[in-house]
């Protein structure tokens, strides 16, 4: 048990140095060893031996490190992703630029919706970094996208596996959940008003990959007092019109194209 005690440290080591290096750019051993909270010749051997399969090396700068080109080998087994994400950041500047709010791209993962890629309003309210989070499919506009979508007999397996929990007075039943999704097909569109977090709205938009399924959602979300879809029809046009336009750099369908 010990030894794998510390094995699992030491993996969390490694992953802690990968961030830092991820987010600062590059950063000195002395540095790395600070911020993890180890001994400067611990650091100095876990960036050892990251350097010895190219996931970092030494930047031009004496004595830090950065990340390497070896990640890409492991990234590049998740070329979809990877593609939707470069295909979808203009877009997502796009509408964060005209709305002024926060715009998050999701994918399905098992029974979550997970935010990969984030643009943000230029708003000092719009602060909350969703980029990896896993959010509920049944209280956030991207997951209710998903569900809609998804064949009914995985949808059961996916809300028996993880049943809508009550997070706010305004988070969804089942019975609730099922009677929505045949309209989020229907408009194109799903909407959550409170149902994550009390006072936050948000409105999202499926993206379609190549052979016709849902591969990603946007979504915009904002402060409840000053973001309703309900007040703004040029909002939600503005959602589909981001879903649709990822939809075609991603190979998807048209709109009158899909059964």
């Amino acid at each position: 048990m010990g030894r794998s005690a510390n094995g699992v440290q030491a993996v969390e080591r490694v992953v802690q140095a990968l961030e830092i290096l991820a987010r600062e750019g590059s950063a000195a051993v002395g540095d790395v060893a600070d911020r993890i909270g180890v001994h400067k010749s611990t650091a100095s051997r876990i960036l050892g031996a990251l350097e010895a399969h190219g996931f970092v090396q030494q930047s031009s700068r004496r004595g830090k490190y950065q990340l390497g080109v070896g990640l890409l080998r492991i990234a590049s087994s998740i070329p979809r992703r990877l593609s939707l994400v470069h295909a979808a950041r203009p877009v997502l500047e796009d509408l964060a630029q005209q709305y002024g709010e926060t715009v998050n791209l999701a994918v399905l993962r098992g029974g979550y919706a997970v935010n990969v890629d984030q643009a943000m309003g230029p708003t000092n309210l719009a602060s909350f970094d969703w980029i990896g989070n896993l959010t509920p499919l049944h209280a956030t506009s991207s997951g209710k996208v998903f569900l809609a979508y998804m064949h009914p007999g995985l949808r059961d397996d996916v809300l028996r596996d993880a049943p809508p929990e009550t997070l706010t007075p305004r988070t969804l039943t089942r019975q609730q959940l099922d009677e929505q999704l045949p309209e989020i097909m229907r408009l194109g569109y799903a909407a959550t008003r409170g149902e994550l977090e009390e006072g936050l709205n948000a409105i999202a938009a499926p993206v379609f990959g190549h052979t016709g399924e849902v591969i990603g959602a946007v979504s915009i979300s904002g402060p409840a007092f000053r973001f309703d879809p309900d007040t703004d029809p040029a909002l939600v046009k503005a959602v589909i019109a981001a879903g649709e336009e990822i939809t075609e750099l991603m190979g998807g369908p048209a709109a009158q194209d899909r059964s």
